[in-house]
């Protein structure tokens, strides 16, 4: 059951993001601001994995920002021991790279989170942790839609470290009583998202070719279908749960109300924007490799257990989403070479 007030409970706590200057993570701390929690963010802020100090703006000045790497012990220990709850948002999330490197994408995905729950072990074992887990877990679907039950096998490295990831989190609730709580996530677009690089989720990438009105590429015949949730339907989840005092050692799936085709979501792209064009292409070899096929999850257990539903459409998200990044562009989108 849901705690009474999931938004009172953020009044005056000490909250700990992880990768609060990515794309969720930011995202998130702009609403606990607004709840009224003292905020730590702390961040790698490595280029590739898309922080950015603009991420806060204009709420930076009530936010403490720690610039390091979760397996700095030294630095992680002080912040995790004053916290009361911790979002534990980060690591790097481009399936390709991590199989062009997949010990890069251990370290970031895997053990500096185990530093983090040890940490938490040693110093604050009460402390309440949600961890940002990925529906990519489960690989192809065996069934739709996919319930939390359903097998976990992984098509690349980085949905192997986050099954791990998530993993050592309910291990440790369950060795040491750390109350703990894994989100699997699916696609998420919105504000915030780094948009220089297709390594991350894929709206973002056609949605920044259709914005320098260039071809928007689908591979394959776009049929594929996918569900995507837009980042405040995400943050309200995160908050609901690390409020809620009967969910440690759970996972929930997130998920949609709407399931479309990826051809469906490019055209729809290119209508918000007005600009672009889309056009099929041939799977590459590194996409087709790790492809899952159609896609939706089943979301009935964090609706009936903590009252989550989505309650933002993918054209309302859609249209909210063009009109930051056409706000925005010249931070967000670095000029793409012709050709």
């Amino acid at each position: 059951m849901q705690s009474v007030s999931w938004t009172s409970f953020y009044r005056d706590r000490a909250v700990l993001v992880t990768g609060g200057l990515g794309f969720i993570g930011s995202n998130l701390v702009h609403a606990l601001v607004g709840l009224g929690s003292r905020v730590t963010v702390v961040d790698a802020l490595i280029e590739t994995h898309g922080g950015h100090p603009f991420n806060l703006h204009p709420v930076e000045d009530r936010v403490r920002v720690v610039i390091a790497d979760l397996r700095q012990r030294e630095i992680l220990e002080p912040l995790v021991a004053e916290a009361e709850v911790i979002f534990n948002l980060a690591g790097q999330v481009s399936h390709i790279a991590s199989l062009e490197d997949p010990f890069a994408d251990l370290h970031y995905n895997l053990t500096g989170h185990i530093v983090l729950l040890e940490a938490c072990r040693r110093l604050n074992p009460t402390v309440r942790v949600v961890y940002a887990a990925t529906r990519s877990e489960y690989g192809r679907a065996r069934r739709l839609p996919v319930d939390e039950d359903h097998p976990l096998q992984p098509l690349d490295p980085n949905g192997i470290h986050k099954m791990a990831a998530e993993a050592y989190h309910w291990l440790y609730h369950h060795l040491y009583g750390i109350p703990t709580v894994s989100l699997r996530l699916i696609n998420t677009y919105g504000p915030r998202h780094q948009m220089k690089s297709p390594r991350g989720c894929f709206v973002h990438w056609l949605l920044r070719l259709a914005l320098e009105d260039r071809d928007v590429p689908v591979f394959g015949t776009g049929q594929q279908k996918r569900d995507l949730n837009y980042v405040d339907d995400v943050v309200e989840a995160f908050l609901r749960v690390g409020a809620a005092t009967d969910v440690a050692g759970e996972v929930f799936n997130l998920g949609a109300t709407e399931v479309l085709t990826v051809l469906e979501i490019a055209e729809q792209i290119v209508e918000a924007t007005g600009r672009g064009r889309v056009r099929l292409v041939p799977f590459p070899p590194q996409h087709r490799a790790i492809e899952v096929g159609d896609f939706q999850t089943d979301f009935r257990k964090i609706r009936e257990r903590l009252g989550w539903i989505p309650r933002t459409d993918f054209r309302t998200g859609l249209r909210r989403t063009v009109e930051f990044y056409e706000r925005y562009r010249d931070i967000y989108i670095e000029p793409l070479r012709a050709g």
